[in-house]
């Protein structure tokens, strides 16, 4: 079987898409998990260390859902 290139871009932009909602849901799940408002700490507070540990997370989740779709 062979696949073109239209075929495994339209692959691609799938999994891409697939990989992107499931990091949203994921994110959103963390975001409710964690006492008080994440995006309050972060914008308005300007809480770095919020926003390292939410990135930490971020880039946990985005290898986790990366290795699963691969």
């Amino acid at each position: 079987m062979t696949y073109d290139l239209s075929t495994n871009l339209l692959a691609a932009i799938l999994f891409a898409l697939l990989g992107i909602v499931i990091f949203v849901i994921a994110f959103v799940i963390v975001d409710k998990l964690t006492p008080g408002d994440l995006w309050h700490d972060i914008i308005r507070d300007r809480n770095n260390a919020v926003a390292i540990v939410m990135a930490g997370i971020s880039i946990g989740l985005s290898i986790i859902i990366a290795a699963a779709i691969h």
